[in-house]
């Protein structure tokens, strides 16, 4: 019996050891892989931890300064999340409103900074305009007072500048500072192409149904800026030795149609769409957005649309450059009254062949025995200014273009070769003048007084003539 205790002890004493064994072993294997789980977790946590460490180094170095760059540069990349799958959802959302914070504070701030610039520059602008209006006024009495072509030059850099500042005043949201009466359409465009360095070079043509068209007054000085931007882009770049062809049309819409074209050098892609937008007239454009140094033409041009109502279109030019249209509605239209009188210099209308248009009335002519007389052509009304001419004879006179009508050939074929070498000449219309033959007859008149004074006697024979080479303005930018 005492046999059968005692194995039963060791029985239980070797079924505890060996529980208590297993146990062991058991929570040692628990032991060991709640370690190594807890290595893996660290390991983990150290590796996420690195992986935001990253994301924020980029998120400092290049993705917020990238961002802030593609506010100026549309077509800049910006970076996103290098280890995405490293990062969970609400650290990812984190940095993407970190990077949208930083887009908000960096528009906000140009904002600020550009509101003050346009300030700054409203103000300056302002007063130089003011200096460069009464500059020119003191150079209108110069030139009744002193016999010196140089105080045209001077006059027409003091032209150059004045339209320089007032552009710049326009862009910062300024009055154009100038107030016109009604004015004609085609003497608008004249007194652009007078604010233009290179200004020879700019061809208008005139086909305008009603002649005395007109701008009402509010629109008047806002539409000659705008299209004295139009034509300083268009001489700048295009070749010095190239027209610049200018056409003023009304359209079917009871509206008018300025065509600027040029033979330049043309537009990208990129630039093309740039320059569209801001021709559109966007609400605002900032001065940080045109460049180094700025191009503010087509910004200016856009404030003027946006603010007056006009339209502008740039595309390709079958001339090799660009060709930009600028549209004036009906309701900025009006028609000047006959009392007035219109500017020598502006072109006359070009009508079509056929269209039944009124032409100026040819002058009389004698009637006689009908013969073979010598063809005197009658130079159309063009849209360029006509050279001046001397007292040649008629015969001598180049024939127009095979294309363009001429009103006096039935006239002259009724004539006999007696009568026309026996009756007077007959007077032919006025020519016009450009700027710069007026300038250059201008300023050899007072050449020719001045050296009158000089003399000790009467003079001897008439002030020279005016040469037709003397160039008066400034083809410098």
């Amino acid at each position: 019996m005492l046999g059968w205790i005692v194995a039963l002890i060791a029985v239980a004493v070797a079924t505890s050891s060996a529980v208590r064994t297993y146990q062991a072993r058991r929570e040692a294997y628990g032991a060991s892989a709640r370690a190594e789980l807890n290595e893996r977790q660290a390991k983990a946590a150290e590796a996420r931890t690195l992986a935001l460490t990253e994301e924020i180094r980029q998120l400092a170095r290049r993705r917020i300064p990238a961002a802030a760059t593609a506010l100026s540069h549309r077509t800049a990349p910006v970076p996103g999340l290098r280890e995405a799958a490293g990062i969970d959802g609400e650290a990812a959302r984190l940095l993407s409103e970190a990077v949208q914070a930083a887009r908000t504070a960096v528009l906000e701030e140009r904002g600020r900074v550009d509101a003050a610039a346009r300030s700054a520059m409203r103000g300056t602008s302002a007063k130089i305009q003011s200096l460069l209006n009464q500059s020119q006024h003191l150079l209108h009495e110069l030139q009744h007072e002193y016999d010196d072509p140089r105080i045209l030059q001077l006059d027409f850099r003091n032209e150059l500048a004045l339209r320089r500042t007032q552009a710049t005043a326009v862009l910062c949201d300024a009055w154009p500072g100038l107030a016109r009466q009604n004015s004609s359409l085609v003497e608008i465009v004249l007194g652009a192409q007078s604010r233009v360095p290179g200004y020879e070079r700019i061809k208008v043509a005139n086909h305008l149904r009603q002649e005395r068209l007109a701008l009402v007054a509010r629109a008047a000085e806002p539409l000659a800026i705008a299209l004295a931007e139009l034509l300083a882009n268009a001489t700048a770049y295009s070749h010095p030795d190239t027209e610049v062809p200018v056409t003023v049309q009304q359209t079917a819409g009871r509206g008018a149609l300025i065509l600027v074209d040029d033979a330049g050098i043309g537009m990208d892609d990129d630039a093309l769409e740039r320059a569209r937008t801001l021709l559109s007239g966007p609400s605002e454009v900032l001065l940080t957005e045109l460049g180094d140094p700025p191009q503010t033409g087509f910004a200016v041009v856009g404030r003027l649309i946006a603010r007056y109502g006009f339209s502008c279109h740039i595309e390709s030019s079958p001339y090799g450059g660009m060709r930009t249209m600028l549209r004036i509605p009906a309701h900025l239209l009006t028609v000047m009254d006959d009392d007035r009188t219109l500017s020598v210099l502006a072109p006359r209308p070009v009508h079509a062949r056929g269209t039944g248009a009124a032409e100026p009335a040819a002058p009389a002519v004698p009637s006689g025995p009908v013969g073979p007389a010598p063809a005197e052509p009658v130079a159309p009304a063009s849209a360029e200014p006509a050279e001046p001419a001397g007292p040649a004879p008629a015969a001598e006179a180049e024939a127009p273009p095979a294309e363009l009508p001429t009103r006096r050939r039935r006239a002259r074929r009724t004539d006999s070769p007696e009568s026309s070498t026996t009756r007077p000449q007959t007077v032919e219309e006025p020519t016009l003048r450009t700027p710069e033959q007026a300038g250059a007859a201008w300023a050899a008149l007072q050449e020719g007084t001045l050296s009158g004074r000089k003399a000790p006697g009467p003079p001897a024979q008439a002030p020279p003539a005016a040469s037709p080479s003397d160039d008066l303005g400034d083809d410098e930018t």
